[in-house]
C-alpha cells in the first residue's frame, strides 16, 4: 500500500512538473499593471520571435502588383501632372494612361510653334481607348479621321509635356533650359502609375526631336535600359547637342538604342543633322519640299509619317 501511493505520489509529481512545463512553453506574455491597453511585455526568459526579411525579388513584384492594381483602375481621361526640372522649374505635363497596365509608353515632345496640345489627337489615337477629339483648326495633326488604324487590341500609355515658357507658342529660344527640361520629362515618365519603366520610348518634333533622344540618352545614364529609342520629326541639334552626337551615343549603349529621323529635303538644318547622322542602328526618311516638324505629318504625305511611328513602336516593343 505504501509502495503504491508513493508510486502514485510521484506520477503526480512528474505530472505536475509535464503541466507546469507545457505551461510555461505556451503561455501568453504577461500584462503588467503599467501597460496601457493593447500593449503587452514579453516574458524576459522569451526571446522575441524574428520576422525573416522579404527577398528583394518578392518586395519588387509586390510593388509592381500594387501598381498594376491602382492602375488598373485609371479612367482614359488624361491626368494633368506637374513636375519639377533640375533648376526648379515647375513644368505642365499631361498623362493619358493605357487600358492596360503595366503599359508601354509613348513620350511625346513638341514643337517651338506650339505646346504639349499639339499632340492631343495624336496622343488619344495611341492611347486607344475611344477618348474624342477637338476641332484641327486647320492643323492636319489635331485631326485624327484620316489617321492609319491602330494596332489591334493596342493601347499605349502616353506622356506630353510643355517646355518652359512655351505655353501657346515658345516665346524665346532657351536651349540649354529646353535640354533639362527634356531630361526631367523623361524622368518623371518612368514614374507614372501603371507603365513598365523598361518599356518607354521618345518621339519629338523639332525642339521636341532633340529632346527625344537627348532625354533617352539621359534617363538611361541614370536607369540602364528605360528609354529603348528615339524618333525625330525635324531635329536639328536644336538643344546645344549635335543630333548625329546623341544618335552615335544612343547606338553605343548596351544594348544599342535605334534612332530615326524624319527630315524634308528643304528643311537646309535638319536636312543637315538627319544626314550627318549615321550607325547600324539608325534609319532616315527624306521627303521632299521644306515642312518641318508636325508640318511632316499631313495626310497627302508618302510614306505616312504616323505609319512610320507604327512601325518605330511595333518594332521596339515586338508588337
Amino acid at each position: 500500500m505504501h509502495t503504491i501511493r508513493h508510486s502514485w505520489f510521484l506520477g503526480l509529481l512528474m505530472g505536475m512538473v509535464v503541466i507546469v512545463a507545457c505551461g510555461q512553453a505556451t503561455s501568453s506574455p504577461i500584462v503588467s499593471e503599467t501597460t496601457r491597453p493593447g500593449e503587452t511585455t514579453a516574458l524576459p526568459s522569451q526571446t522575441p520571435a524574428l520576422t525573416p526579411a522579404l527577398p528583394a525579388a518578392t518586395l519588387a513584384s509586390a510593388a509592381t502588383a500594387s501598381r498594376t492594381q491602382e492602375a488598373n483602375s485609371l479612367p482614359a481621361d488624361p491626368q494633368e501632372i506637374q513636375f519639377e526640372t533640375d533648376d526648379g522649374q515647375i513644368l505642365n505635363g499631361r498623362y493619358y494612361p493605357a487600358a492596360i497596365s503595366p503599359a508601354p509608353l509613348v513620350v511625346l515632345m513638341h514643337w517651338a510653334p506650339g505646346d504639349q496640345n499639339e499632340w492631343n489627337a495624336i496622343a488619344a489615337w495611341l492611347q486607344n481607348r475611344g477618348l474624342a477629339r477637338g476641332s484641327s483648326g486647320g492643323r492636319p495633326w489635331l485631326d485624327s479621321s484620316w489617321f492609319p488604324p491602330m494596332l489591334e487590341g493596342q493601347s499605349f500609355a502616353v506622356f506630353t509635356y510643355t517646355f518652359r515658357n512655351c505655353e501657346g507658342g515658345c516665346k524665346s529660344f532657351t536651349r540649354a533650359a529646353w535640354l533639362m527640361d527634356a531630361r526631367a520629362a523623361m524622368m518623371k515618365a518612368r514614374e507614372l502609375v501603371g507603365v513598365d519603366p523598361h518599356r518607354i520610348v521618345a518621339i519629338g518634333a523639332s525642339i521636341g526631336a532633340d529632346g527625344a533622344p537627348d532625354g533617352c540618352n539621359w534617363v538611361n545614364t541614370q536607369f540602364p535600359n528605360t528609354c529603348l529609342g528615339a524618333l525625330s520629326l525635324s531635329p536639328g541639334g536644336y538643344l546645344t547637342i549635335p543630333y548625329r552626337e546623341i544618335v552615335s551615343t544612343l547606338g553605343a549603349e548596351q544594348p544599342p538604342k535605334p534612332a530615326w529621323c524624319l527630315y524634308a529635303d528643304g528643311d537646309g538644318e535638319s536636312k543637315r543633322a538627319c544626314e550627318d547622322a549615321s550607325g547600324d542602328n539608325y534609319k532616315s526618311v527624306k521627303y521632299i519640299g521644306s515642312n518641318h516638324g508636325m508640318e511632316l505629318i499631313e495626310p497627302d504625305v508618302d510614306p505616312s509619317a504616323l505609319q512610320i511611328i507604327l512601325d518605330f513602336l511595333k518594332s521596339l516593343f515586338a508588337i
